[in-house]
């Protein structure tokens, strides 16, 4: 079983700056991409922004230029750095992996997803 544990949400003012964090851990066999969504009030969950095993991104067409996703491997880590935020980046963001896990003695894909962190963006 894989878990994420999210970190960084939190309330900014327009224009302001947030840094998430999402560690995964438990039995990783390797990870394959690592992503974040978001899902405002009334709204679908939506990707954000993801990063696959080679090191390609992609991101929504509303966040280019202002978020910027990186991982650091050794540790199983994603970040989401949001920069130049708007009230319409205000929804809960989740963190989801993909890879493979060993299930007895047997290895497996798994996707998973953290709890959700609030990210408002208001003055």
């Amino acid at each position: 079983q894989v878990q994420l544990v999210e970190s960084g949400g939190g309330l900014v003012q327009p224009g302001g700056s947030l840094r998430l964090s999402c560690a995964a851990s438990g039995s990783i066999v390797a990870i394959n991409a690592m992503g974040w969504y978001r899902q405002a009030p009334g709204k679908q969950r939506e990707l954000v922004a993801n990063i696959i095993s080679g090191g390609s991104t992609n991101y929504a067409d509303s966040v280019k230029g202002r978020f910027t996703i990186s991982r650091e491997n050794a540790k199983n880590t994603v970040y989401l750095q949001m920069n130049s935020l708007k009230p319409e980046d205000t929804a809960v963001y989740y963190c989801n992996v993909d890879g493979m896990t060993i299930r007895v003695l047997t290895i497996t894909p798994f996707s998973s997803w953290g709890q959700g962190t609030q990210v408002t963006v208001s003055s």
